[in-house]
């Protein structure tokens, strides 16, 4: 942002350089940095996040049995319909009786949008790698884009690139693949990435359907252990023998034990998903870097009453919507999973506010006007604090692990 403000034009001009040429194209869409990151890059990002959600299913999980899935998905709604509705009625408010009502209230799906790569980082740092709500808030950013483009296609098509819904039989190409690969026992992922991944990414750049999701459907055929280890934890049998002097300062969680189940065994061969995560997890935290500079430079634009419309529907909508249908759904026998409780969910509800970079994408989409849409994107920008009062309320509650002993 920093940079943005001041050379707004040195920043455009890097974010749109053409790495191979300004005629290099794949599929009709220019080879730029931004292309590269936000299109090639993020596919792993997301990857690596359907990984936490596979593992958080198995037994010993904070998803399993899977019914517990269904309060996040609850969730998922009320963050659907609170930011929505919040926003049509301050629209109302600030706007109801004007010809520009109706201009306005066509952005009601930019605050719907959550940035899983931020709202992940947030979530690690305000409650700890491990803890239960993290997974929570994976599983409910994700399926919240996925209705977020859902909505885009539907309410927002691009006239230039309408959505070809017949390319999605790439898609399930890719998936028939990967699961035939699963049942020859495939042992490398990269093979997974490249076949499947790459028929599910081309699919869905030809449909105009954002195409960082495409390993979200071959993540889950990926091999691995039939429970839960945890998620990113140390490899201790590796450490085990490649530091014995240090063997025994190692605790034992997942270290193999002295007869060794079969499942202890391919976990600790690392499992095509073990060695997905364990492969990918260094480039991806490094390259969210790369994320979030070539998005979040906005420069500053004039703040109007559609600024505070887009970040309080963001924010306020978020956590009372997620917050409130989550809390139905436990009343209704869906349980959230192990080791949350109703703080941790409220603090989960506010971090999902973060729209940022997908609000910024969706406001682009929702208005023409720079009078509406820059405003518009500054309150998608100024979302980002709502990792800083998610913070300040975690510390209030104490909902980082080990923050309770």
């Amino acid at each position: 942002m920093v940079f943005a403000n001041i050379d707004i034009h040195a920043y455009e001009d890097m974010v749109d350089y053409h790495i191979f040429g300004d005629n290099t194209k794949i599929f009709g869409k220019s080879v730029t940095v931004h292309f590269l990151v936000n299109e090639i890059f993020m596919v792993f990002f997301f990857g690596i996040a359907t990984k936490e959600i596979t593992e958080s299913a198995l037994p010993g999980g904070a998803l399993n049995p899977l019914r517990k899935a269904i309060n996040p998905l609850m969730g998922t709604l009320g963050g659907i319909l609170g930011p929505a509705g919040l926003f049509f009625l301050l629209a109302w408010v600030f706007y109801g009786g004007s010809s520009e009502f109706s201009i306005v209230a066509n952005g009601w799906g930019i605050p719907t949008a959550t940035d899983i790569a931020l709202a992940w980082l947030a979530a690690r740092v305000i409650f700890g790698a491990s803890h239960p709500a993290v997974n929570f808030l994976l599983l409910l950013a994700v399926a919240d884009d996925a209705i977020g483009l859902g909505i885009i296609a539907v309410f927002y098509p691009d006239p230039e690139h309408p959505v070809v819904a017949s390319w999605l039989l790439l898609v399930v190409a890719g998936m028939a693949a990967a699961y035939v690969m699963r049942r020859f026992d495939v042992r490398y992922w990269q093979i997974y990435v490249l076949i499947a991944g790459g028929l599910s990414w081309v699919g869905l750049v030809k449909s105009s359907i954002e195409p960082a999701l495409a390993l979200v459907v071959i993540v889950p055929f990926l091999p691995g252990p039939q429970t839960t280890h945890g998620l990113f934890e140390e490899d201790e049998y590796e450490f085990e023998h490649t530091h014995p002097e240090g063997a025994e300062a190692v605790p034992t969680g997942a270290a193999l034990s002295e007869n060794p189940t079969e499942d202890e065994e391919l976990h600790h061969r690392h499992a095509p998903l073990d060695a997905f995560e364990h492969d990918l997890k260094l480039p991806v935290d490094f390259g969210l870097f790369f994320f979030a500079f070539f998005n979040a430079g906005v420069a500053f634009a004039s703040i109007t009453q559609v600024t505070f419309i887009v970040l309080i529907s963001l924010i306020a909508g978020k956590t009372v919507g997620i917050t409130l249908f989550s809390w139905v759904g436990e009343r209704l026998g869906f349980p959230l999973p192990d080791g949350m409780g109703v703080k941790h969910l409220l603090v989960a509800s506010i971090i999902a506010g973060l729209g940022l970079t997908v609000a910024l994408f969706v406001a682009g989409k929702a208005y023409d006007d720079p009078a509406f849409r820059d405003p518009a994107k500054m309150g998608a920008v100024l979302s980002a604090g709502a990792a800083i009062i998610a913070f300040a309320v975690g510390r209030l509650l104490r909902v980082k692990d080990g923050s309770d002993k």
